[in-house]
C-alpha cells in the first residue's frame, strides 16, 4: 500500500510541475503566424521589426528562450534575433541566436563574477535597441540571484554579503528583493530604462512570488520599483545584530539615497513597457488537484499563499493528514492535501557541516513529529517545482510509513539532523530524496499529502 500511494505522491507532484512547464507557457503566450508576431496580445508585423532582442534571466530561463526561438520562422532567428539569458549551469545548451549563459554553479542560489558579467551583456544589448527594435525579456524565479548587476559604488562582494545574511536569517523573498533591486543596475526597473529607446518591451514573467507582485519577480527588472531606499534599510536593521554584518558601503549607499524621492514616473519609458505573469503555483495547484481527482483522491487544497517556517508547515501538515485519517479532517479518505508556497528555515548556530532546503527540512520535521507514533496510510512529500531545494542536488524529499521504519531499524533519530539544519544528509542516508534534476521551470514548492483509506 505504501509504494502504491508514495508514487501516487510523486505522480500528482509532478503533474503539478508539468503544468507550469516553460515551453508550454510561453506557447499560451506568444503566438507567430509567419507574418506577425502576437506577445500576450501585443502584435508586431516580422517584416517591421529590425531585431527581435532576446534576454532574460531565472530558472525556467533555457526552456523559455529554446521555446521563443521554436515559435519563430527559421529565416527571422537567424537574421533578426539576438538575445541572452542568464541561466544556472546546468540548464545551458546551444541555441540558434539567443545565448544561454552560466550565470552560477547549480545549486548555489547566489549572485556570482559570472553573473555580472551576463547581466553587463544584456543592459549592452538592449541599451543598442533602436526604434526599429523590440525587445522580450524572459524572466523567472531565481531571476535575482541570476541578474547581478551591482550599481555604481557597490561591489559584488557587498551584494553577497548582503544576500547571504538575510537568507541565513530567514528574510522572506519580498525583504531579500527590497533590498537586492535598490542596489542593482538591473532590478528595480533598470533594464527597462537601459532599453528606452526600444519601440516596445514585453516582459513575460514566471512568478515564484506569492501573489505574483511584479515588482518582486526577479526584483522587478521591468517595473518601476514601488520600494525606497528607506524600506531596505528598514530590511537591513530587522536582521542585522551589529552595523558591520552589513558592509558599511551598503549603508552609506542607501542611506545618502534615503531622502531622494523615491519611485519616481519614468512615464516616458514604461509607457512602452508590458509585463505578463505567464505561470505561477496556483497552476500548478490546480493541476495537482486535478490529477489528484482522477486517482481517486478527495482533495483538500491550502491554497498557494503558504509561508511561515518549514518545520512548523510539516508539523501542521502531518496533524492534517492524521484528523483526516481519525475521519475528522475536512475531507474523507482516501483524501489529497495539496499546499504551494514557500516557507522559510530557520537557521540553527552551528560550526558543523551541514546541508539541505525548506522541502527536506519540512518532510524531517514530519519523521521527527511521526518518530513514535507511525505514519501508517500516510505518505507526505515536499518538492520545489525547480528542481533545487537549498544548495543540493534534491528537489525535495517524500516520507511514508516504509521509509519510517527503515529509519528506526537503523536507528537514524531525525532529532540531531533536525537540530543543525541538515535533513540532505538524513534523506542520502536513509532515502527518500527527491531527485528530478532541473525542471526549466520555478513556482515556488508544491507539497503533496496522501491518507490512503
Amino acid at each position: 500500500m505504501d509504494g502504491v500511494v508514495s508514487a501516487h505522491a510523486r505522480s500528482i507532484w509532478q503533474a503539478g510541475v508539468d503544468a507550469v512547464d516553460s515551453g508550454c507557457l510561453v506557447r499560451s503566450a506568444i503566438d507567430c503566424d509567419g507574418t506577425t508576431l502576437d506577445v500576450c496580445g501585443h502584435r508586431h508585423l516580422l517584416e517591421t521589426i529590425g531585431r527581435l532582442v532576446v534576454v532574460g534571466g531565472g530558472k525556467a530561463g533555457a526552456g523559455m528562450a529554446a521555446e521563443v526561438e521554436a515559435l519563430l520562422p527559421a529565416d527571422f532567428v537567424s537574421d533578426r534575433v539576438s538575445g541572452w539569458v542568464n541561466v544556472p549551469a546546468d540548464c545551458v545548451r546551444p541555441l540558434e541566436a539567443i545565448r544561454l549563459h552560466a550565470a552560477r554553479p547549480a545549486g548555489v542560489n547566489e549572485p556570482t563574477a559570472e553573473g555580472v558579467t551576463g547581466s553587463s551583456e544584456i543592459l549592452k544589448l538592449v541599451a543598442e535597441a533602436t526604434s526599429d527594435d523590440v525587445v522580450l525579456v524572459l524572466v523567472s524565479g531565481g531571476g535575482s540571484a541570476l541578474l547581478p548587476a551591482p550599481a555604481t559604488g557597490i561591489s559584488l562582494a557587498d551584494k553577497l554579503a548582503v544576500t547571504r545574511l538575510l537568507m541565513l536569517s530567514g528574510a522572506t523573498i519580498n525583504q531579500l528583493n527590497c533590498v537586492r533591486k535598490r542596489l542593482s543596475a538591473v532590478k528595480g526597473g533598470n533594464l527597462a530604462r537601459a532599453a528606452a529607446a526600444a519601440a516596445a518591451l514585453h516582459c513575460l514573467l514566471i512568478s515564484d512570488v506569492i501573489g505574483d507582485p511584479l515588482d518582486i519577480i526577479a526584483s522587478g527588472p521591468t517595473v518601476t520599483d514601488t520600494g525606497s531606499d528607506a524600506q531596505a534599510l528598514e530590511v537591513l536593521r530587522q536582521f542585522a545584530s551589529r552595523d558591520d554584518d552589513v558592509p558599511d558601503a551598503v549603508w552609506r549607499f542607501l542611506e545618502a539615497r534615503a531622502s531622494d524621492t523615491d519611485g519616481e514616473a519614468d512615464d516616458a519609458v514604461f509607457q512602452r513597457v508590458s509585463n505578463h505573469v505567464i505561470g505561477n503555483n496556483e497552476v500548478a495547484v490546480a493541476a495537482a488537484t486535478s490529477h489528484a481527482e482522477s486517482l481517486g483522491y478527495h482533495v483538500h487544497s491550502l491554497g498557494s499563499d503558504n509561508q511561515g517556517i518549514a518545520r512548523e508547515h510539516g508539523v501542521e501538515l502531518l496533524e492534517l493528514c492524521r484528523e483526516i485519517r481519525a475521519g475528522e479532517g475536512p475531507v474523507a479518505a482516501p483524501a489529497c492535501v495539496i499546499s504551494g508556497g514557500e516557507p522559510v528555515v530557520q537557521l540553527a548556530e552551528t560550526h558543523q557541516p551541514r546541508r539541505g532546503g525548506r522541502n527536506q527540512e519540512l518532510v524531517l520535521a514530519v519523521i521527527q513529529q511521526a518518530w513514535e507514533t507511525g505514519l501508517d496510510r500516510i505518505a507526505i512529500l515536499s518538492g520545489g517545482t525547480d528542481g533545487e531545494d537549498g544548495p543540493t542536488d534534491a528537489a525535495g524529499a517524500l516520507v511514508d510509513q516504509d521509509l519510517l521504519k527503515t529509519a528506526r531499524s537503523r536507528g537514524l533519530n531525525p532529532e540531531p539532523y533536525l537540530a543543525i539544519n541538515d535533513s540532505y544528509t538524513y534523506f542520502e542516508a536513509v532515502g527518500g530524496l527527491l531527485q528530478t534534476g532541473p525542471t526549466h521551470t520555478n513556482v515556488m514548492d508544491l507539497r503533496v499529502a496522501l491518507v490512503a483509506d
